[in-house]
């Protein structure tokens, strides 16, 4: 966030924060943010009505490309044009797998994702009463 406004980065898909490596890939931009100022390229709105931009850190570093490079976001081309998908780590789609099946058009594997995820939490607490 910057000034008040959610910024989505350019041209990558990382997992939401409450699917497989969400967390992680949360806590890892908070420490790449840390200490520096964050200088915003704005591109775009996108259909949901979310800034996009391209965000640099104090040093020059590319957050899309570093998040791309540390394993926890992947290339959009829709959006990026492949510039990143050189940057991908080799088990980066694999591991998130539901960015990969979103780019894919596969929103059945997300829905699929959100029932086991909304069953194992009634379970869970149904075995705490």
């Amino acid at each position: 966030m910057i000034n008040k406004t959610q910024i989505r980065l350019f041209g990558i898909d990382a997992p939401e924060i409450d699917h497989p490596y969400g967390q992680k890939a949360k806590w890892a931009l908070v420490s790449l943010c840390k200490g520096h100022t964050v200088r915003t390229e704005v591109t775009d709105v996108d259909t949901y009505g979310r800034t996009v931009g391209k965000c640099y850190l104090s040093d020059g570093r590319d957050l899309s490309a570093e998040m791309v490079k540390m394993g926890l976001a992947i290339d959009w081309p829709k959006f990026s044009g492949g510039v990143y998908r050189s940057m991908e780590t080799g088990d980066a789609r694999k591991k998130l797998w539901l960015a990969d099946a979103r780019q894919k058009g596969r929103m059945h594997v997300w829905e699929q994702f959100d029932y086991d995820q909304y069953r194992a939490k009634c379970r869970t607490r149904r075995n705490k009463s």
